[in-house]
């Protein structure tokens, strides 16, 4: 169900002839009239024109739909792509009645290919006439790139629901990444709630995710509050749920990392504040000899003691300690004596975790990364 879970959302997923024919590759997500909205975007200075356009039109926080593509990122596209984003916002509009500035927009797909806006534009009457509360799984269909999957997600709450879509597979170091996400809630919430409580669960989930060490141009998370469910929640159960809902939703698309074999969970600890702590733990996992230790299951804390030092961001190279699967390796940046054998054994199993003390504050931070196996660099080394 994810987006249309709650009340007064509905949902469609067509294709547009962008991928390969018959393939899903539009989506509209909608609402029954404007409602609350909110979003955060890449900080990538090479935004694609539909990052530019949904920042403009969410100046006035209400959104009446969403329209997105998969296929074709429309970045790096000059003028050309900024008014072919302007032209799925303005189709969208026409077919449901409402004001082109209500109409966000979202692309995803290869950078640098010109948006087929004509194709695109003669299908979206199709997805509007599709519209409906049971195609949320269809809209998170459309959206997919490399992903494997599609991943939604719900959580109920006290007489409301928030549901999700999410499409990332690679390029995801977001500040976003390539990644997309749409999330809906029948709660009734001001725009004012919605962007301060999606802007501090963004940077606790999406901003914790690295697949790649990449981030991308077209990143964007939209959430919008129709009030459908005549619920005022109380906020701080309602950001606890909002925080469930993009964890898993940022877990998913971990674990669908393009040829990736395991995730890793980085907890920093003792930085001077916890925003420190999520920029060394990103700063460690950006790194491809960190990355590449993952993929071999080998505790080499000396790497990541390497990459912290590397960042601008403050350790203290005499007070680092680093755990792998709660086994201590490393203790005030001296190596312990430990049961290497058994503990490779353990962290070649699977998913693993890492806990990494900086030695400078209280700050803390949990990243979620994955390893740098063979297959990506092969599949990544293809003609897109």
């Amino acid at each position: 169900m994810s987006v249309v879970a709650p009340f007064g959302f509905e949902a469609a997923g067509v294709s547009a002839g962008i991928k390969k024919p018959g393939e899903k590759d539009l989506a509209v997500v909608a609402a029954a009239g404007p409602v609350a909205a909110a979003g955060i975007f890449t900080r990538n200075r090479s935004a694609a024109a539909p990052v530019l356009l949904s920042r403009h039109h969410l100046r006035d926080h209400q959104a009446r739909a969403i329209v997105l593509n998969s296929g074709c990122a429309n970045a790096g596209t000059g003028s050309a792509g900024e008014k072919a984003a302007l032209a799925m916002a303005q189709a969208t509009a026409e077919g449901l009645g409402c004001r082109v500035p209500d109409v966000l927009v979202a692309s995803t797909g290869p950078i640098g290919p010109p948006l087929p806006i004509d194709s695109i534009c003669n299908a979206i009457p199709d997805a509007i006439g599709a519209l409906n509360d049971q195609s949320g799984t269809e809209a998170a269909t459309a959206i997919m790139t490399t992903d494997t999957v599609n991943k939604e997600a719900t959580s109920v709450g006290s007489g409301y629901v928030i549901g999700g879509m999410a499409k990332g597979a690679a390029m995801v170091r977001p500040d976003m990444a390539t990644m997309l996400a749409v999330l809906t809630t029948d709660a009734v919430l001001s725009w004012q709630a919605l962007e301060t409580m999606l802007r501090r669960v963004g940077d606790k989930t999406f901003n914790c995710l690295n697949i790649d060490g990449c981030p991308s141009t077209n990143d964007s998370v939209f959430l919008l509050a129709s009030g459908a469910a005549g619920v005022r929640p109380d906020l701080e159960e309602f950001e606890q749920r909002l925080h469930d809902v993009c964890l898993d939703l940022a877990l998913q698309m971990a674990r669908d990392g393009e040829m990736t074999d395991r995730v890793i969970t980085v907890n920093v600890r003792g930085a001077v504040n916890d925003a420190i702590a999520r920029e060394i733990g990103r700063t460690m996992t950006d790194s491809d000899l960190v990355r590449a230790s993952f993929y071999g299951g080998d505790p080499n804390w000396g790497r990541l003691l390497a990459a912290a030092g590397a960042g601008p961001f403050p350790v203290n190279p005499n007070a680092m300690t680093v755990s792998y699967n709660g086994v201590e390796v490393a203790r005030n940046s001296v190596q312990l004596d430990y049961a290497r054998n058994a503990l490779l054994a353990t962290l070649r199993q699977g998913d693993f975790s890492v806990d990494v003390e900086v030695g400078t504050g209280e700050g803390q931070a949990t990243i979620y990364a994955c390893d740098l196996t063979p297959g990506y660099v092969t599949f990544n080394s293809e003609p897109s």
